[in-house]
């Protein structure tokens, strides 16, 4: 196929011993790839990009439709229409923009950096297949759930892939009985199940119920967000997500169905607890403790370019809003802002537990800082009488998709904040404007401290995060016509000027796995801190030869991806 063209395989000898892909004698045959199907019920699907539907042709099959391009047009911005297609993550970046939708039938569609085929799994034993297949064909293995990641983690050039969006049961109970103290409530939820749907089902209890899930409902809530730790609204109140989990059921690289819970395995509970995703197995079930319901109040904030365009007056009022971050969390509240150019925008800053009147009293330190600087705003309160209403009014939205960017991410530590706050704002302002880059960018900040929620939990998280009180994805981004150079550049922007600026402003800090900088140096410190050491151990025991790959993950240390598009490689010497 034109532009297509693969090295042949590394020999032993050149350092690299590299897994198998399509031109190399090692491949499987067509047959091989019917046998495949057929045991797993006809659910192996050949990868074809979403939009090929817009290109005459794709590995020499015609493909135009113009109504499925149009369709595939319109869908390439949704976030639903993303985790549909099976294979397509949330933005293009790490697919190296393969077939984007065109309006040139003429262009040429390549595969890219997507899968060569995925297995659309819809049972256990599908899963177990698939992780069987790839071992033994020594294939690149991808675990994809919805593809909402913005690393590019459920992608990969020339795998096979593992789609386990399917499996949505959901069974609540009152009282655990299972390893541990614990016997309150908890519900179980398969490897597909969205933090929507959790939200959702928790309500309709009776009484209703409520999780620790993430901000975005399309999240697969038992996929990589747990696995990576899971921050979300309910954090300053209960701690993350992983600090819930009760027992968790996968599929290890030798084929396994594996529980692991206080009592089984108990080494693989600890790190599938934030140990990070696609790692140690592929996890097919998931149970987490649940809380009552309670009320809640969320105050929407907005200070604007039509508020004031004095560059300066607007600096004080982030200054004045972000420098209480401490108090924020310390009176057990959580804010999603976005913050850029003449612009920041709040909303919710939530409180559990609180009526209307009680979060707006709450807020006057807020208010007095914003009306002493004389900066005009926009702001209101209500009151909900459950999260589940205020996350539907005030958080919960159509995902978007198809942008072109790449992100990093800083969590802040609650000291840095105190003493250094104005190098906080300032990187702040070099995250927003960024320097020598022609996009502006944007922070997408929340206020959280999952300590005040869970100060000292037995789990793989950064133990950094139980003294944090504020988090922010980074980012820059390009046009979708850029070019391989400037999509480098974008990447090496934020590693050495805006996140760089940012961990110069709290060293004490760290950096969340499932929303930072894939090249992030010293990943392994800066991810898990001192908990890195004993995750490689539990790795090296449950995953011995690096099935499981997903990029700047324990264990990768030894493998590379090289080439165009790449072949992950073990190095062997």
């Amino acid at each position: 196929m034109p532009g297509l063209a693969l090295a042949a395989p590394q020999r032993q000898d050149s350092g690299l011993s590299c897994k198998c892909y399509k031109g190399d004698d090692c491949w499987p045959s067509p047959s091989d790839w019917e046998s495949l199907n057929r045991t797993v019920g006809g659910t192996l699907r050949k990868v074809i990009p979403p939009a090929a539907s817009c290109y005459n042709e794709f590995e020499g099959m015609k493909t135009y439709d113009r109504e499925a391009c149009d369709a595939a047009t319109e869908g390439f911005l949704s976030g639903e229409w993303t985790i549909e297609s099976g294979v397509a993550p949330i933005g293009p970046y790490p697919t190296n923009k393969t077939c984007l939708p065109t309006t040139n039938p003429g262009d040429i569609c390549l595969i890219g950096y997507l899968p060569e085929y995925v297995i659309m799994a819809e049972t256990l034993d599908h899963i177990k297949t698939g992780v069987d297949f790839s071992r033994d064909r020594n294939l690149r293995l991808v675990v994809r759930n919805t593809g909402h990641d913005f690393m590019g983690r459920s992608v990969g050039a020339g795998a096979l892939a593992i789609n386990t969006h399917s499996f949505k049961g959901a069974e609540f109970i009152d009282k655990y009985d299972g390893p541990g103290d614990y016997t309150g409530g908890a519900v179980t939820v398969a490897a597909g199940i969205q933090g929507i749907e959790v939200y959702t089902q928790a309500n309709q209890q009776n009484p209703p119920v409520e999780v620790v899930g993430g901000f975005c409902g399309t999240v697969g809530f038992a996929g990589g967000y747990i696995q990576g730790g899971g921050h979300g609204p309910l954090s300053t109140t209960h701690g993350m997500a992983a600090d819930h989990v009760l027992s968790v059921d996968l599929i290890t690289a030798s084929g396994e169905y594996v529980t692991a819970n206080a009592e089984k395995n108990p080494d693989l509970f600890w790190a599938l607890k934030g140990g990070g995703p696609s790692t140690f197995g592929i996890v097919t079930s998931i149970t987490v403790k649940t809380f009552p319901e309670q009320k809640s109040a969320g105050t929407v904030l907005s200070i604007n370019s039509t508020h004031t365009n004095d560059t300066e007056l607007f600096w004080r009022a982030v200054d004045a809003f972000h420098g209480l971050a401490n108090y924020y969390v310390d009176n057990g509240m959580f804010a999603y802002y976005e913050l850029s150019e003449l612009n920041l925008h709040i909303q919710p800053l939530m409180a559990p537990r609180m009526t209307a009147a009680e979060l707006d009293r709450a807020l006057e330190p807020l208010f007095e800082k914003l009306d002493k600087l004389n900066v005009p705003y926009t702001t209101y309160t209500k009151e909900y009488d459950s999260f589940f209403n205020l996350y539907k009014d005030l958080l919960y939205g159509t995902d978007t998709g198809g942008a072109n960017f790449v992100m990093g991410g800083r969590f802040f530590n609650r000291q840095d904040i105190e003493e250094n706050h104005d190098e906080l704002i300032k990187a702040f302002r070099t995250a927003t404007t960024i320097p020598g880059w022609e996009e502006p960018g944007i922070l997408f900040g929340h206020i959280v401290g999952p300590g005040i929620g869970n100060p000292n939990p037995d789990n793989a998280i950064h133990p950094g995060w139980r003294n944090a009180s504020s988090f922010s994805i980074s980012s820059a981004f390009l046009p979708l016509s850029a070019s391989k150079e400037l999509m480098e550049a974008g990447r090496n922007t934020i590693t050495n000027i805006v996140d760089a600026a940012l961990i110069k402003a709290s060293p004490r800090g760290g950096s969340y796995v499932n929303e930072g900088d894939i090249e992030q140096p010293a990943w392994q410190s800066a991810y898990w801190g001192d908990n890195y050491p004993r995750l490689l151990e539990v790795r090296k025991k449950w995953d011995p030869e690096g099935l499981f790959y997903a990029k700047a993950t324990v264990g990768t240390e030894d493998w590379v991806e090289v080439g165009d598009p790449p072949r992950l490689c073990k190095k062997t010497a």
